[in-house]
């Protein structure tokens, strides 16, 4: 048992040295620094052939290789029993947990006003903060839960009046994720419903990482963020630490939808992370990441051991780093792929100084909140 204890504490220090390359990975760039969301992205051979991308990927490797080692070993059953042990009283009432936490994820944005879903999809339609609130009111009655997933796809749905849909797919996934979580908790079919928990980890997982991939397509984003808190890179310089997060945050996402201890190893990881940029973020990111914050935490009190989707692939050691690979071919041709589709080869500039999400700093100028532009406030009724 001493043995076991210590072999979970040797993956979970792993996973906390590699939590410590992203924690800015946490906080929505849209949510602080200037942004143009039609501009043409970096090509990716710069990526490609950036060291320190490369870097980024052997050490995930690294944690991947070493914590499917274990998992696979006779050890392997004894630390995702012991992690079972500790997380039984909240594993019992997780459904109450989501459930009360989607809800009051709602209750926030209600008080907050003016937004659809998320901090930086601001609208001045009053109703749409109301509906929030009806949404909230809906969970807490099985019966009623399905009318508020739909509801949660139907405000996503009406965002498009006001924003590109490129800017919305970083929040789908999600909110498809949870909405179908909502109708599966709900039903009455064992069949169906024991995937609840299976969307809400794909949804989390695939947000993510489609949102890392900015580190990777606008670098220039994240520097606002890196000269106002430089102590978030831990004094790497931004070109060495910015590449090394979006890998972290791609593959802990990755590691979401892997084996059991690895998926939960890669929870905790994110937990860390999202936790760490609260206090440099303050409310705004809390509340943001409330529903992503929730999700990480059913997925890492999760006792399911079964895999329903390519078991044997994800079970073999060596398949690791080609499903890794493949996964971020994927994940870049739909990025770069969706961005050429929808704005053209050279993209869809903007002036650079008037979009911004947040309210303008005197000692940080990044512009203006001006109407009628990505990531100001709509003048659409």
């Amino acid at each position: 048992m001493h043995r076991h204890r210590e072999l979970a504490g040797r993956g979970l220090l792993a996973t906390a040295v590699l939590s410590l390359l992203a924690t800015p990975a946490s906080a929505h760039v849209k949510w602080f620094a200037p942004y143009i969301v039609g501009a043409p992205p970096a090509d990716v051979s710069t990526t490609l052939t950036n060291t320190w991308f490369w870097v980024g990927i052997v050490l995930v490797l690294v944690f991947f290789l070493a914590t499917r080692v274990i998992e696979q070993s006779r050890f392997g059953e004894g630390v995702l029993a012991a992690m079972d042990r500790i997380t039984d009283p909240l594993w019992k009432r997780l459904d109450d947990f989501v459930r009360v936490i989607i809800a009051a994820f709602f209750v926030a944005i209600f008080a907050v006003g003016g937004v659809y879903l998320t901090p930086d999809l601001r609208t001045p339609a009053e109703w749409v903060s109301w509906m929030q609130l009806v949404i909230a009111g809906l969970i807490f009655s099985r019966r009623t839960q399905p009318l508020a997933g739909f509801g949660i796809v139907a405000l996503w749905v009406i965002a498009l009046r006001d924003y590109d849909v490129f800017h919305l797919l970083d929040y789908l996934a999600l909110g498809v994720g949870v909405a179908l979580y909502l109708v599966l908790e709900a039903s009455n079919n064992p069949e169906w419903r024991k995937h609840r928990f299976e969307v809400l980890r794909w949804g989390v997982a695939i947000a993510l990482m489609w949102s890392s991939l900015e580190k990777f397509a606008y670098p220039d984003w994240f520097y606002p963020l890196v000269e106002e808190r430089p102590f978030l890179t831990f004094g790497m310089p931004r070109d060495v630490f910015i590449p090394m997060a979006g890998v972290t945050e791609f593959t802990l996402g990755f590691g979401l939808l892997w084996t059991p201890l690895v998926r939960r190893l890669s929870a905790i990881a994110l937990f860390i992370i999202f936790n760490a940029a609260v206090y440099p973020f303050g409310r705004v990111d809390l509340i943001g990441h409330a529903l992503i914050m929730a999700v990480i935490v059913a997925i890492a009190v999760d006792h399911t051991r079964e895999l329903h989707f390519l078991p044997k692939v994800r079970t073999s050691i060596a398949v690791v780093p080609a499903a890794i690979a493949a996964c971020f071919a994927i994940f870049v041709a739909g990025y770069w792929g969706l961005h050429i589709a929808i704005y053209g080869i050279d993209g869809r500039e903007g002036t650079p100084g008037n979009y911004s999400t947040h309210s303008p700093d005197p000692d940080h100028p990044h512009g203006q909140h001006v109407p009628d532009v990505i990531g100001a406030p709509p003048t659409k009724p």
